[in-house]
Parts: C-alpha cells; structure tokens; sequence
C-alpha cells in the first residue's frame, strides 16, 4: 500500500478516532495520528515538525503525543512534548512501542495503532490525570501529509 488515503479503511480510521477519545477521558494529555507516505529525513526530526505544524506544542501542560507514521517507510515514532519528557523515564514509551510493533509485524495497522492509543492513554493518567475543567485541546481526527 503506498497510497496514505488506502492505508486505513473509513470504519479502522473511525476505531482510532474513538480510541484517541477513550484515551483522553482520563488525561489531560491530548493524542494525535498522522500519516504519510514517506519521509526524506529522519523520522524522529520528521515527527518533530509535524508535532510542531500541528500546533501540538501549544497545549496547556505541553503533554501532546502525536504517533508518527511512515507507510512506505515502514517506520513509527511515538513523539511526546516536552511537559512528558521532564517527568516520565526515558524507557517510559518502549512498552507501547513494543505492542505496536507486534500487531504492525502482522499487518493489524489499526489495531496497533488502537492498542498504543490506548496503551499511551492509560500511561499518561499517572502523570497528567484528567480534571473537571480539561478542555479538548486539538482534534482528535487523524492527520495525513
């Protein structure tokens, strides 16, 4: 599949739209998907500017996540803000990482992203649970490039 618009069907796409809203109900933190076809730089600087094009460093508590995916790439970063990395250890994502890449091995795209979501979602209300006046901070639909 090299097309990012047939990488995910209508209904998977909708299932990662509710798993990004399952997960934020009990965080403040705020999750975003895009993919793309591919990247000529590195993929880690590449999720960097989109979290960045995306405005997912301006949320309140710098607490974003934004799963970058390159299809034709077959690569994945899991880029969180700054307000995350000053307080989780640095193997804080390895976990979810990992369960992605169980399910990406086997071609359940959707059902690795789903499970990170939602993985990434649990971890996050440790360190930035959800309070009565959180507000939806950016759009929970996935973003393609």
């Amino acid at each position: 599949m090299s097309k990012v618009e047939d990488f995910l069907s209508a209904s998977e796409e909708d299932e990662i739209v509710k798993a990004i809203q399952t997960a934020e109900k009990e965080t403040s933190g705020e999750i975003r998907v895009h993919l793309e076809k591919s990247t000529s730089i590195d993929p880690f600087d590449r999720a960097m500017e989109v979290f960045h094009f995306l405005k997912m460093d301006e949320t309140l508590l710098k607490n974003g996540v934004l799963f970058y995916l390159a299809i034709e790439d077959k690569t994945f970063v899991i880029y969180g803000d700054k307000g995350i990395n000053d307080v989780v250890t640095n193997d804080f994502w390895d976990c979810t990482k990992d369960c992605m890449v169980a399910h990406f091995k086997n071609g359940n795209f959707k059902q690795g992203l789903v499970d990170g979501i939602l993985r990434a979602g649990e971890q996050l209300q440790r360190y930035f649970p959800s309070h009565a006046d959180d507000t939806n901070e950016l759009p929970d639909t996935i973003s393609k490039g």
